[in-house]
């Protein structure tokens, strides 16, 4: 029996979990060490928190779907939620490779591609503007205190790049498209090329199609915008509980100093989302600990709080991701409901055209059957006519 691609699908991410644990796994067992050490009240609290952060986003999902006109329930969003952590995590990509399983997921459900891409985009531009808020009051702090650094500046200034191509891209579509058009068609003309070369048949042109899309969305949301603010607010809540639950695990090891800790989050966050590691780690803990030191922590105490928090926010997500990934209808298969629907109409439409088209066969027959049955009275006819006529 050959294996199905969704069992394929499984394999590959078990790999990638092993493989993970294999060259991390001594994270785990710092991980576990470092947290005994620690307060196990705020230590339980930062993890609540942090679930509370996927809660929140699974409510944004919800309004950015909602934003172009299209249905997810936060139960359907999710695993989406978990699933993109994991597919961040395995490609990093300044945290647009998740957006991929979040459109491929909405269009097995029957929603056409163009709202899915807006509704992922829109969905990012909230996770990126609720994290962005709280980056500008850090770089704030941090700009008072004198310990504003300019590498960390520009990382930041990414992150505000990031918002505005993706809104502009929205933007264009719905003001200009025959500019977004142009723009997009050199891309298309590359897909193909590279599709040619690996010998497979080329793609539609899918150009005017998703700028289409683009502005219909677009259009969409600005009719929305209270359905877009929601979606925005959510993001905005779940950055608050991740900042919440680094602050608990700096107060677990002794650091109570406010700008630290908020100062420690948005460093935390930006490492993460521009390392070429994946979710920035090794990258991550080494930024902390110097910003810690900048604020005069101490040493081992900061190293103690950026380790655990990095483990509730890479190890817990990664591995429920693993799990929850695996109900995406990327990888359950779309149930296609339409499709379903039109098949159990086609097959009524069948069965009431069957007697109808026995009725007909059978006076079909029943004509065959005169005919043939006359057939021979009428041979026999002919017969004696001609025997009388040689007499």
């Amino acid at each position: 029996m050959k294996p199905s691609i969704r069992n394929i699908f499984i394999g590959v991410v078990i790999v990638i979990v092993l493989v993970f644990i294999i060259m991390r796994g001594d994270q785990l067992v710092e991980l576990a060490e470092t947290v005994q050490r620690g307060s196990i009240i705020p230590l339980i609290l930062a993890v609540l928190t942090q679930l509370g952060k996927y809660y929140a986003q699974s409510w944004a999902y919800h309004f950015s779907f909602a934003a172009v006109g299209e249905k997810m329930s936060p139960r359907d969003t999710l695993p989406l939620v978990f699933g993109t952590f994991f597919m961040n995590t395995v490609a990093p990509s300044l945290n647009m490779a998740g957006a991929t399983l979040v459109v491929d997921d909405a269009r097995r459900r029957g929603i056409p591609g163009g709202k899915a891409t807006s509704a992922a985009l829109l969905m990012q531009m909230t996770i990126e503007s609720g994290f962005m808020t709280i980056m500008i009051i850090g770089f704030i702090i941090l700009e008072i205190t004198g310990n504003l650094s300019p590498a960390w500046f520009l990382l930041g200034l990414v992150v505000v790049f990031l918002v505005a191509f993706m809104g502009g891209i929205m933007v264009v579509g719905r003001k200009s498209p025959a500019t977004l058009v142009s723009l997009l068609h050199p891309v298309e003309r590359l897909v193909n090329k590279v599709m040619m070369k690996f010998r497979k048949k080329e793609l539609r042109p899918w150009a005017e199609t998703a700028v289409a899309s683009f502005g219909e969305a677009a259009g969409i949301i600005a009719h929305n915008p209270k359905t877009a603010l929601k979606a925005f607010g959510c993001s905005i809540i779940a950055s608050t509980c991740e900042l919440a639950a680094f602050c608990l695990c700096g107060v677990a090891f002794g650091i109570h100093g406010a700008e630290a800790l908020i100062c420690g989050y948005v460093v935390a966050t930006l490492f993460a989302m521009i390392s070429i590691t994946p979710q920035g780690v090794g990258v991550v803990e080494a930024a902390v600990v110097v910003l810690f030191n900048a604020y005069h922590v101490n040493s081992a105490a900061g190293m103690a709080a950026v380790l655990v928090y990095r483990g509730i926010v890479f190890w817990m997500p990664f591995l429920i991701g693993a799990v929850l990934i695996q109900r995406t209808k990327t990888f359950r298969g779309a149930d296609q409901p339409e499709m379903k629907a039109r098949k159990r109409i086609a097959g009524r439409g069948r069965a009431e055209e069957l007697p109808a088209a026995t009725e007909e066969g059978s006076a079909a027959a029943t004509e065959e059957g005169s005919a043939a049955s006359s057939m021979p009275q009428k041979d026999a006819c002919d017969s004696r006519e001609l025997s009388e006529k040689l007499k």
